[in-house]
């Protein structure tokens, strides 16, 4: 199998999605860091996203499953609509500075909403240079979620 393969395969999962959905969209996919990004593009998207992202997760999920089989190399496979995915990232990454000053203002751990792996590892990634606050999750999907704390010298 090629990379090529991935490609066509990733396309036609998004394409057939869309049309089982009957939400009427474009779909393209590109290499973006070593991995496919397939996006669907156009006006109607709230329905490929769902609730809190969840259906964009799952969508992705499968998608990743189908472009990578057979493929000797394991790559990275992102699904969004219409920048849905940078716009939850920017939200959660404020998020996690609130947190920050709320942990750190009051010296107390700041528990998050639940959220998903995906989204957790967005906030563990914004926060991971700073040495004054730790990050860690807790609890079991899908109500796990993450805690910011200040360190404890």
């Amino acid at each position: 199998m090629t990379e090529h393969d991935a490609r066509e395969r990733l396309q036609e999962v998004l394409e057939r999605v869309a049309e089982a959905t009957g939400v009427e969209v474009d779909v393209e996919v590109r290499d973006e860091d070593g991995g496919l990004v397939g996006e669907f593009v156009g006006d109607d998207v709230a329905l490929l996203i769902g609730r809190h992202g969840q259906t964009i997760d799952a969508i992705q999920h499968l998608a990743y499953r189908i472009a990578m089989q057979g493929e000797s190399e394991r790559r990275s496979v992102t699904v969004d609509a219409a920048g849905y995915r940078e716009r939850r990232a920017e939200a959660l990454r404020a998020t996690a500075d609130q947190a920050v000053e709320a942990a750190l203002g009051d010296n107390r751990a700041v528990p998050l909403e639940p959220m998903t792996a995906l989204e957790r590892k967005v906030i563990h990634e914004h926060l991971k240079g700073r040495h004054d606050i730790e990050t860690y999750s807790e609890g079991q999907e899908p109500a796990r979620r993450l805690v910011v704390a200040p360190v404890v010298e």
